[in-house]
């Protein structure tokens, strides 16, 4: 059975249904896209969002009697298009973030929350809020204090000469995600009476007032690091076999999983930066994603990354329409992902995770 699956996953010609799969899915978040951009206080057709759309992204002459008014073009160019695309791209890096944190470990309960990773970009966005330090420089610290946490998880796993247990792993990140979490609270009792709002409010994760500037936060780190970690789908599915098997194939599994921390870190930090805390996602959407592709990173890559982009935009869009006091994405993240995860925690336990 095992080298029937190692067959599967070294082989380059082998393939399946997934490419269907990922057909539906792609689709699927464009509608979603599209119908987001009709959704709120100001609510429009499905046909005069897509038109707008199309007239942003290809501009040409307008005609005589355009199918939208001056208002709508306005509400949908200014308001919620940078809003649509920085959920979609934030819940893009969160899927792409938990699919390469579970290939690389083998765990199937790794996520950028549990690995410190979260909480070290939270310190480092805070630490640039009480600076009052521009959004480049909040990158900049949101990357640095998420790669910090994430190599202080992994060595300190490594110490406990248990650097391939799971649960040796989640616990140096719960440790170490704690002190991060605690030093958030020191930059918050630091912060004056101006700041602190701010803080609060952003750690809550949630996408009110998303901007251009707030876009590219996420936007470019996404694109770059989920750009490399394509490159890198071969490479993942050989990491699942086992550090003993990837070495006599030819990888490099130190500098494999240091490039892949690397990564995980950047597109976390731009997330973090862009929108605050967002918990579960990173640990959802893989399961979700295995169970549609199965385990072959060369599917289960982009799978993450649409199915990541299509969840948050969904919880994005609930808390416009359903919720008028605007519910922070991140509460409603894990109001929704908790059960799930325990559904899929106790699936792991029964029945296992291969997704075969």
């Amino acid at each position: 059975m095992a080298e029937n699956r190692a067959e599967r996953l070294i082989d380059p010609k082998a393939s399946g249904p997934g490419a269907i799969v990922l057909l539906g899915v792609g689709l699927a978040l464009v509608l979603a896209i599209v119908a987001s951009l009709g959704l709120g206080a100001y609510p429009m057709s499905l046909a005069r969002a897509a038109s707008i759309l199309a007239h942003l992204a290809w501009p040409a002459p307008l005609p005589a009697d355009p199918p939208w008014d001056a208002k709508e073009l306005t509400v949908v160019e200014i308001i919620r298009l940078p809003r649509v695309l920085t959920a979609t791209f934030a819940g893009i890096a969160l899927g792409l973030s938990g699919t390469a944190l579970q290939g690389m470990t083998r765990n199937p309960l790794v996520g950028p929350d549990f690995v410190g990773v979260t909480a070290g970009a939270a310190f480092g966005g805070v630490l640039a809020m009480l600076l009052d330090w521009p959004p480049a420089a909040m990158i900049a610290l949101a990357f640095a204090g998420g790669s910090a946490a994430m190599a202080a998880t992994f060595g300190l796993a490594r110490l406990a000469r248990a650097g391939g247990d799971g649960v040796a792993l989640i616990l140096a990140g719960v440790f170490i995600g704690a002190f991060f979490l605690a030093l958030v609270g020191l930059m918050q009792f630091l912060a004056d009476d101006g700041t602190l709002p701010r803080m609060v409010y952003w750690l809550l994760g949630s996408f009110v007032g998303a901007d251009p500037t707030r876009l590219a936060i996420v936007a470019i780190p996404t694109l770059g690091g989920g750009a490399v970690l394509m490159g890198l789908r071969w490479r993942l599915n050989l990491l699942s076999l086992g550090d003993l098997d990837a070495r006599s194939l030819g990888i490099d599994v130190a500098r494999l999983r240091w490039l892949i921390i690397a990564l995980v870190s950047l597109m976390v930090a731009g997330q973090v930066a862009a929108s605050g805390l967002i918990g579960w996602i990173g640990l959802i959407v893989p399961h979700c994603a295995r169970m549609l592709v199965g385990p072959d990173h060369r599917r289960l890559i982009p799978a993450s990354a649409l199915l990541g982009g299509l969840l948050v935009l969904g919880l994005d869009d609930l808390t416009r329409s359903i919720v008028r006091a605007e519910l922070p994405v991140g509460i409603l993240a894990a109001l929704v992902g908790t059960p799930l995860i325990c559904l899929l925690f106790w699936k792991t336990r029964t029945k296992g995770w291969s997704g075969d």
